[in-house]
């Protein structure tokens, strides 16, 4: 392994990169050792404290969430955590209206399936979603998105980094004109933060989706949302719960008197002991350093771009780093079969069609792991796998 990284003193914080070649950090991070101390702590308030342990549990929902926050320019208050993006969007999406005179939500083809399965739901509610078509298997529609965006476009969703390709979407010209018409800008960052440096509020994006699953190292379980402060007041949600309330434990009788800051998005109960688990991997990230984890991003997915196209594979992923997040897809015949051997040759990896097979190094990766997993492909792929 390269000895001169000075990110590779990090790799003994994560058990599972001493089994295998664990490049896949994209779809789970690899799990930090200091994860199991934080669950640890959290089975020791239950089992001590019992119902007491609520009055810092809570707290620890909005103090990870001004963690995340800072991440990626967020100020404290204005995010919060729940279980995962799609009770996010549920949340955020029962505070709007659809008017006659404005009632389009703009997607993406290219857009996390997700994304598409809940909007096109809102039609029941007024909404009218239309999903916008064309470009290739590496560039979304951007053109076309931009000169979609009218006075009746309602939200305009954006993927900051697009799943299957790694395309990195122009934020600017997408959100200049969204909000020259009057629409709400809805960002899906789960593919980019951790991995990807940038400033919501200098971005001017009024509603950000993301997860502590992927880049942060945090597990499953704790989704997070963004809510610009100035726009929170003017959302509220119908899909609430005890924990929007502005003082949960006085027990209030309704209507609710909602929060101020990004509680008012709580709604039920989250997920404590995810919580505690994802902590573990925001703070390393946010020591390693944004701008470190991108630096080494961009060398090491060009050098697998390199690599892939010297061994004849297709890339399906931008050449420009400007145009790209964290993720190489390379694609031959039978990619699918290939990733299968792949894994059960203890190369971590995963397979998207129509895109082939996904490589997402982290800054706990080595270089000599990005050569030796595009040597396996080639090979597989010559042995007619």
């Amino acid at each position: 392994m390269t000895t001169d990284d000075p990110l590779l003193r990090w790799r003994d914080e994560f058990p599972i990169l001493q089994r295998c070649t664990y490049l896949i950090s994209n779809s789970l991070g690899a799990m930090p050792r200091a994860a199991y101390d934080a669950l640890r702590q959290y089975a020791d308030e239950w089992a001590t404290e019992g119902v007491t342990a609520w009055h810092h549990w809570l707290p620890e929902v909005g103090r990870l969430g001004d963690e995340i926050g800072r991440l990626f320019g967020a100020p404290p208050g204005s995010v919060i955590l729940h279980q995962n993006v799609s009770i996010l969007q549920a949340i955020l999406a029962s505070a709007l209206d659809f008017p006659p005179q404005r009632p389009e939500i703009l997607l993406c083809q290219h857009d996390f399936p997700t994304i598409h399965y809940f909007w096109l739901e809102q039609a029941r509610r007024g909404a009218r979603p239309v999903v916008v078509r064309g470009g290739d298997p590496i560039h979304p529609p951007v053109e076309q998105l931009i000169d979609r965006i009218s006075p009746r476009t309602r939200v305009v969703t954006l993927s900051h980094v697009f799943y299957g390709s790694s395309y990195r979407i122009p934020l600017e010209p997408l959100v200049h004109r969204a909000h020259e018409c009057g629409a709400l800008v809805f960002l899906d960052a789960f593919h980019s933060v951790g991995v990807l440096p940038f400033d919501v509020q200098e971005a001017d994006v009024d509603v950000l989706f993301g997860g502590c699953l992927k880049w942060l190292c945090g597990g499953p379980g704790a989704g997070f949302v963004y809510v610009k402060p100035s726009l929170i007041p003017q959302l509220r949600p119908a899909d609430t719960g005890w924990l929007s309330h502005r003082d949960p434990f006085a027990f209030a009788e309704g209507p609710i008197d909602l929060a101020d800051d990004a509680y008012r998005f709580l709604g039920g109960t989250p997920s404590i002991p995810a919580i505690y688990a994802a902590r573990e991997g925001v703070r390393i990230v946010g020591q390693v350093g944004a701008d470190a984890v991108r630096q080494k991003s961009r060398r090491q997915t060009s050098l697998l771009i390199a690599l892939a196209l010297e061994a004849g594979l297709t890339v399906n992923t931008p050449r420009d780093p400007e145009q790209r997040g964290g993720t190489v897809a390379v694609d031959c015949p039978n990619a699918s079969a290939i990733s299968e051997d792949l894994i059960q040759r203890g190369f971590l990896i995963d397979y998207r069609p129509g895109i082939g097979i996904r490589i997402a190094p982290h800054f706990y990766n080595s270089d000599a792991e990005c050569e030796a997993v595009i040597r396996e492909i080639a090979s597989l792929r010559d042995k007619g796998v």
